[in-house]
């Protein structure tokens, strides 16, 4: 089964708890704080490998998280960092955000790779609490918790070529005799249910040259299965459109080739400006040359000029011409680039900014990044910890744009699903 586009979750690892922990020693009393931060934790990072054709390995595990950081220890000891977690697609794999569908990464190159998650930070130790006036902090603060994400795994194949036409026009007995590729080849419709890669060698060059599975009339718009492939051509540098000049399937070739240009029209992204070569093939069935002729002769009366070859699969008749055309053509054809995107990027709430909102209860809620990161290190029923609650929201002047919002004694001060009550 041949894969191409998938939704997988992804989850960066939690960072660890700080340590709350005193030093601890015989014939010494009273001893400092000495807990240890936590680790941080592991990462998500996707990485091109070219040893990879599909995305087939994400067709049953679907969830994937990195590792969490280790919670810090006594005597200051750090926990571990979680370790990252590597995911391998292949070579023309972009990754969409599933909510909006927005470009996170295309991964063009062998070995690029991008950190689409980063793991959490660790929490600091009770020992980073310290100051001259809170000598013996009994608190420390919880790692940071990170969200999973779903998104979208897309594969257009990098190819320089793609061979396109309808089905059962020969494209797998041509990629067969041209490159080391070995697709399955039987005569009827939709034997090629994915896009098969194989790799030219000539005259001391290569290039790629992929199948593009069978496209019929109406694949644009979700007919049959090469709408669903039409992606693949978006990358290629040249189009070669293999025709069944003998007409063996009972079909007409100029026909064939107008729907299938018809196609690809339809479906955009440009691919209908692609330069093509169109491949006569099946040149050892023709039993009246004057097809032939018929079929150039409309050709050359189209508005685009295109470029043609005769040749027969089966018979290995004319492929070297075949084969000295594509390379001529590639030589003069700009390389295919990235798409151009503005990246989307996971990013977390500013730890600087904080907002209030007054909820249907009639609650004062705060929210934002600030609060994020402030409770965290944040115990309730320690009077220590919850001073330092207090001071932060009063330094950061939050209790004063509570009370010029309105709040009084009797207002309700809701943060993270916790309700206190407004005190000066």
């Amino acid at each position: 089964m041949y894969l191409d586009r998938v939704k997988i979750f992804i989850k960066a690892g939690n960072g660890g708890n700080g340590k709350t922990s005193f030093h601890s020693e015989k014939y010494v009393e009273k001893g400092g704080p000495d807990g240890g931060d936590g680790g941080n934790g592991g990462s998500v990072i996707f990485v091109a490998d070219r040893g990879i054709d599909s995305l087939i390995d994400f067709r049953f595990t679907k969830h994937f998280r990195a590792e969490a950081g280790g919670n810090g220890g006594s005597t200051n000891k750090r926990g571990k960092n979680g370790e990252n977690l590597i995911i391998k697609v292949p070579c023309g794999t972009v990754i969409r955000d599933n909510e909006t569908e927005n470009i996170i990464c295309d991964l063009f190159d062998d070995g690029e790779q991008i950190v689409v998650l980063k793991g959490g930070e660790g929490g600091l130790g009770n020992a980073r609490f310290k100051s001259s006036v809170r000598q013996r902090p009994s608190f420390s603060q919880t790692g940071q918790i990170c969200e999973e994400k779903e998104v979208i795994l897309e594969l257009k194949t990098i190819a320089d070529v793609g061979l396109i036409g309808l089905p059962n026009v020969g494209k797998s007995s041509l990629l067969s005799m041209l490159t080391n590729a070995k697709p399955k080849i039987a005569n009827y419709h939709f034997t090629t249910l994915a896009p098969n890669i194989g790799v030219c060698k000539y005259a001391g060059g290569s290039f790629v040259l992929a199948d593009i599975p069978g496209l019929i009339e109406g694949a644009s718009e979700g007919i049959g299965l090469g709408h669903y492939f039409l992606r693949h051509i978006e990358r290629t540098r040249l189009l070669l459109h293999v025709v069944d000049i003998a007409g063996s399937e009972g079909r007409d070739p100029y026909s064939d080739f107008v729907i299938v240009n018809n196609e690809l029209k339809k479906h955009g992204n440009s691919v209908e400006s692609l330069p093509q070569i169109i491949v006569l093939n099946k040149l050892d069935l023709v039993n009246d040359r004057a097809k032939v002729e018929e079929f150039k002769n409309k050709i050359s009366k189209l508005k685009t000029k295109y470029e043609m070859v005769e040749v027969s699969a089966a018979c290995n008749q004319n492929l070297e011409q075949l084969l000295k055309l594509t390379i001529s053509k590639l030589s003069v054809l700009p390389k295919k680039q990235k798409l151009e995107y503005e990246p989307f990027v996971y990013e977390r709430p500013d730890p600087r900014k904080y907002e209030i909102i007054v909820a249907d209860d009639g609650a004062y809620e705060i929210v934002g990044g600030f609060i994020d990161e402030l409770v965290r290190g944040v115990v309730l029923d320690d009077p220590h910890s919850f001073a330092y609650f207090q001071k932060v929201l009063k330094d950061k002047g939050i209790i004063k744009s509570l009370k010029k919002m309105g709040a009084d004694e009797n207002s309700i001060i809701r943060i993270k699903d916790i309700d206190f009550e407004m005190k000066d």
